[in-house]
């Protein structure tokens, strides 16, 4: 292939011309003749030079478009400098559309509207107010649509006046967004202030219209310039005019010179003063103040809050009043610390000086006090534990202690902290409440301890009827195990239980009641059970003041066998006893009769009257007739005795006198007294009297006792029989200078058939002192006895007052 370089084309690619030709001749080969040859080239030389011919001629059209365009364009700069200089000497933004659905197009500075940027300026809601930035919407909208002009002026949020223009300019829509500045911005500022405060100003004026309390203004020389509708009413006046114009007071004149004087110095004017209002006596706080002006005051009405204060007052002295009765000590301290009330309890429980408590001490020096008279506990760290109850002024919550005190006691301490500040302190002495408390416990474990150490069977059933305690003895009485006692079984449970051992239903039905209560009224029961194994049981049901029952089981199985042994031995003994006393009234009664006839023959042969009797004989027959009176003697004290056992004895009573019988019973007692060489001295005291008696018991008495006098006696002493009476009571007492009776031997010297010689020479049957306690008893009276080794005895028939029945005395 062949390229040729056409002139007047440097610097131009010919390979493009090239491929033209290419495409359109395509050579072969064989074409490639001289002939062919220049054709080709002329062709290309034709082509070559219209194609410059053309070029040139463009070029030049070309070159003169672009002056012209180049002209014009510098005269559009110019004139966009001179509309964006024209734009920027004012503070504005331009908005412009070129139909309702086209976009807009904005210009201008929007700083001035407290945005950033163009675009924001078309969102009026983030600029103006919401009713302005509606105002401009619908403007925007009408200009838009209907090509309807506006113009108004408004205050954007940023506190900037804004002057909205907006009209149709040659078919577009424009608006412009200007800032008001200058003497009309500030004409605008105070037009709006003027407003506000003309608003503030109505709104102030209704509001003190409409208050409940008198509001009044005054000029600056004190007259009445305006008064609300309260004041009118207040000083009855038809309005709020015409008080005014009348110049009509509220206040005394006291209080009027009082404001005047306020008003003078230019100071507020303060005062609580009872007025008139509305023909009600009234008391009110008063306050005046200066204004620019004037003075505007108000007065409050506080007569209920006086009422409420005093009754306050009333309820705090009755709580004070109520607080002082109480044991509880109460301390109160205010936001400074200081103690402004306490009661009378606080006073007992610290024994603090009234005078000291008077001064309104601090707590602390409290503290201090109770810590140096030793009534604090005894501490280790007393600025740290001092520090912690203090923490109580800044604590939000109560709080409590426990104070163990060296004298003993325990103090329950709490601190509550009062809503004005400071502390409220309770302090409970609850030592008593512990003593008592560790006593109960004490008490229930000692009667824990002794109940299950009884051998009863105990058992206590609740109101429902449920074992609520029980001891051992219990369950191993009935058979259960301690783990179904311990599950508080039921009575209907615990019969059921204990049916095979004691199946009696008649007694389980009346426990059962006793524990249920059914019963018209909650009384004991008590019950005797002979169980099928041999035990026998005293079981009694006693109601508990709680609502239980208190059921206890006794085993008295050892003590029905004893009785019953008891019994059948009491049987026998008595049957013993008759068969003695049968044998005894018999054997005295068939001896009497024959040791009579003794008696009667050996007096008659003492008496010598069938013949004449040697000297052994007399001697013989005296012993036989003093033998026989001492057994007949005793056979009749026998006989006596088994009377008065028997009940048959009776009295033959009558004034008796004593002194009379004292000396019959020592004159048949005359031989013995000489035999052991004895003295008998007598002293009857003269307020003795005569006694109420049956005299031939009472010789016998007498008898008896002298005789027991004269066998413990020795020769040489003396017997003394004294009588007297002594509240009403004759005391004949007969007392000797014998052994006397040892203590062991004193109780059995009134026992029938006891003798004890004690080493004397006294024999006898024991029957004279049991004789003479039986015969005074009889009478009502009583024997004493005082003895003592070597001393002697003394016994002392004690016969009661005339006045008193022997049957009453015997009781």
């Amino acid at each position: 292939m062949v390229r040729f370089l056409l002139p007047g084309l440097a610097g131009a690619a010919p390979a493009p011309a090239l491929a033209q030709v290419e495409a359109l001749l395509p050579l072969r080969p064989d074409w490639l003749s001289a002939g062919g040859l220049s054709l080709i080239f002329v062709g290309l030389v034709v082509f070559a030079t219209t194609t410059s011919i053309l070029y040139v001629r463009e070029r030049a059209r070309w070159t003169r478009r672009e002056g012209e365009l180049a002209a014009g364009l510098e005269a559009a700069r110019g004139h966009q400098e001179r509309l964006g200089a024209l734009l920027a000497s004012d503070r504005q933004v331009v908005l412009s559309w070129d139909g309702p659905k086209a976009s807009p197009i904005v210009e201008g500075d929007s700083g001035f509207l407290g945005i950033g940027g163009p675009a924001p300026a078309l969102a009026y809601g983030t600029w103006a107010p919401p009713a302005e930035a509606k105002r401009l919407e619908l403007a925007t909208e009408a200009l838009k649509e209907r090509g309807e002009a506006f113009a108004f002026t408004f205050k954007a949020k940023a506190g900037r006046f804004v002057d909205a223009e907006g009209r149709p300019v040659a078919g577009r829509a424009v608006i412009r967004l200007r800032e008001v500045g200058g003497e009309r911005a500030r004409a605008l500022a105070l037009e709006d202030e003027l407003g506000k405060l003309a608003s503030d100003h109505a709104a102030l004026t209704t509001l003190l219209s409409g208050v409940p309390q008198p509001v009044w203004m005054r000029s600056t020389d004190g007259r009445l310039s305006w008064v609300n509708a309260a004041y009118a009413r207040a000083v009855e006046a038809p309005d709020s005019q015409q008080a005014v114009k009348a110049g009509l007071e509220l206040f005394d004149r006291s209080e009027r010179e009082a404001a005047a004087k306020a008003r003078k110095d230019g100071r507020v004017f303060q005062l609580r003063a009872p007025v008139v209002m509305a023909g009600q006596r009234r008391i009110v706080d008063v306050m005046e103040t200066p204004t620019p002006s004037g003075y505007a005051g108000i007065a409050t009405d506080m007569s209920e809050l006086e009422a409420v204060r005093a009754d306050l007052q009333r309820q705090m002295d009755a709580h004070v009043r109520t607080l002082d009765r109480l044991k509880t000590g109460v301390a109160v301290f205010d936001a400074s610390q200081r103690l402004v009330y306490r009661n009378s309890g606080y006073e007992a429980l610290w024994s603090l000086d009234p005078g000291f408590l008077d001064s309104n001490p601090t707590d602390g020096e409290i503290l201090d006090r109770l810590r140096t008279e030793r009534r604090l506990p005894e501490l280790g760290d007393y600025r740290t534990w001092k520090a912690q109850v203090h923490a109580a002024y800044t604590a939000t919550r109560a709080s409590e202690d426990w104070w163990y005190l060296p004298d003993g006691r325990t103090v329950h301490v709490v601190a509550s902290p009062n809503p004005q500040g400071g502390v409220t302190y309770l302090f409970d002495d609850e030592t008593e409440r512990f003593t008592l408390e560790s006593r109960f416990n004490a008490l229930s474990r000692t009667q824990r301890e002794t109940l299950d150490s009884l051998r009863e069977g105990v058992a206590v059933f609740g109101s429902d009827g449920r074992l609520k305690l029980s001891n051992p003895a219990f369950a191993q009485l009935w058979k259960l195990s301690p783990e179904r006692a311990a599950a508080a079984p039921h009575i209907d449970e615990v019969v059921a239980l204990s049916r095979p051992l004691f199946p009696d239903d008649a007694v389980w039905t009346e426990i059962r009641s006793a524990v249920a209560g059914v019963r018209d009224a909650r009384e004991d029961y008590r019950c005797h059970m002979e169980r099928r194994d041999g035990t026998v049981l005293d079981c009694t049901a006693a109601p508990l003041p709680d609502g239980a029952t208190l059921i206890t089981f006794a085993d008295v199985t050892a003590g029905v066998n004893v009785e019953r042994a008891l019994t059948e031995r009491n049987e026998a003994l008595e049957r013993v006893s008759r068969l003695r006393e049968e044998f005894v009234h018999h054997v005295s009664y068939e001896l009497r009769s024959p040791l009579t006839n003794i008696i009667g023959f050996a007096q008659l042969l003492g008496e010598e009257t069938v013949g004449a009797l040697n000297e052994k004989q007399r001697d013989y027959t005296g012993h036989i007739v003093r033998s026989s009176g001492a057994l007949l003697a005793i056979i009749n004290d026998i006989l006596d005795l088994a009377s008065i056992d028997n009940g048959a004895l009776a009295l033959d009573l009558e004034e008796v006198d004593v002194a009379k019988s004292i000396a019959q019973a020592a004159t048949g007692l005359q031989d013995r007294l000489a035999d052991s060489e004895l003295t008998l001295q007598v002293d009857i005291a003269p307020q003795t009297g005569p006694l109420r008696a049956d005299p031939k018991r009472l010789r016998q008495i007498l008898f008896n006792l002298l005789s027991n006098a004269i066998g413990f006696s020795q020769p040489g002493q003396t017997i003394r029989v004294s009588a007297g009476r002594v509240g009403g009571e004759i005391r004949i007492t007969v007392a000797d200078e014998g052994r006397g009776i040892p203590d062991e031997v004193k109780e059995k010297v009134f026992d029938r058939f006891e003798s004890h010689s004690l080493g004397s020479r006294h024999r006898g049957v024991g029957l004279g002192l049991s004789m003479v306690r039986s015969i005074v008893e009889l009478h009502g009276g009583r024997v004493e006895l005082d003895s003592a080794l070597g001393k002697g005895t003394r016994v002392t028939a004690v016969f009661p007052p005339e006045g008193m029945r022997i049957s009453d005395a015997a009781e």
